[in-house]
């Protein structure tokens, strides 16, 4: 089967997943899933992503985010990547962590969002973990109902204003709408497997982008439209010190998209090096 395209615009909204590799676990304790937790939180800062839900399961993940500039793939590099490196330096160990490519499906914000809130939560009672979704510690749930602080990366506006403007009772009618009889599977509704909504969604969609496949880079044109020159990023004369010029070509490679050996050649130094100063900035 053909690998369903990656579409990025400004305002998408996804729901994502990704899985272990060979389904195997990609939280092993609390820390774990604290770790994931926190920079998914620095990553919905750096990339200004909206995150509306998350669920934490044992091999996988689950995220509802919109996304205001089109840069989901690699917003996703950054988080499955740093995750991946935090991980094997807690469990000594090395390689692969995730499944190759995650999964992301186009959702109509509108229609469907609120659907698949429900849906991300309840994982956990679906997989009886959990008898009920507040008993689940690693979810978006008990934040959104008030039972716990909304972490600063995580947005409940939007659900709770579908219910009551007032947030206590948009709060209770939101708990209702989760826990009410089991409605009908969203995925049945998924057409051209990255599509949930309408056809003149659908539509909407394919006029105002350009998909590409992960195995293809953004064009040329399009990547450089708007950002500094690499020279002008990296030699400024008020970089006088080694950690300057680290977060510099950091910021170069993560926010601009500046490929390693582009930096390496700017810079006249081997792009292992541009490697290790950008995998030492992550943390």
């Amino acid at each position: 089967m053909t690998r369903p395209l990656r579409i990025e615009y400004p305002g998408a909204v996804y729901h994502l997943t990704s899985r272990g590799n060979a389904r195997q676990n990609i939280y092993n304790d609390d820390a774990d899933r604290e770790k994931f937790l926190s920079i998914l939180a620095l990553v919905v800062e750096r990339f200004h992503w909206i995150c509306h839900s998350y669920c934490l399961m044992d091999n996988h993940y689950h995220l509802l985010l919109e996304t205001p500039t089109p840069n989901l793939s690699q917003g996703m590099r950054q988080l499955n990547g740093v995750y991946t490196q935090a991980f094997n330096r807690h469990h000594h160990r090395v390689g692969h962590l995730f499944q190759g490519r995650f999964k992301a499906i186009l959702v109509e914000k509108q229609a469907h969002l609120l659907e698949l809130s429900r849906y991300i939560v309840l994982n956990p009672v679906h997989a009886h973990m959990v008898k009920s979704p507040e008993d689940h510690l690693w979810s978006s749930y008990r934040a959104t109902i008030g039972q716990t602080k909304v972490s600063d990366f995580l947005t409940v506006d939007w659900l709770l204003e579908n219910f009551s403007s007032q947030t206590s009772r948009a709060q209770q009618l939101y708990r209702e709408f989760v826990n009410k009889k089991e409605q009908q599977s969203p995925w049945n509704k998924l057409t051209g497997q990255i599509y949930l909504g309408s056809d003149d969604f659908i539509q909407q969609v394919k006029n105002k982008t350009t998909a590409k496949t992960d195995s293809e880079e953004t064009p040329l044109a399009h990547r450089q439209a708007g950002r500094r020159e690499l020279a002008e990023l990296l030699m400024q004369k008020t970089v006088q010190t080694k950690a300057q010029r680290n977060k510099l070509i950091y910021k170069a490679h993560v926010d601009h998209g500046y490929k390693l050996k582009q930096i390496a050649d700017i810079l006249g130094i081997h792009y292992t090096t541009v490697s290790k100063i950008v995998k030492n900035e992550e943390g």
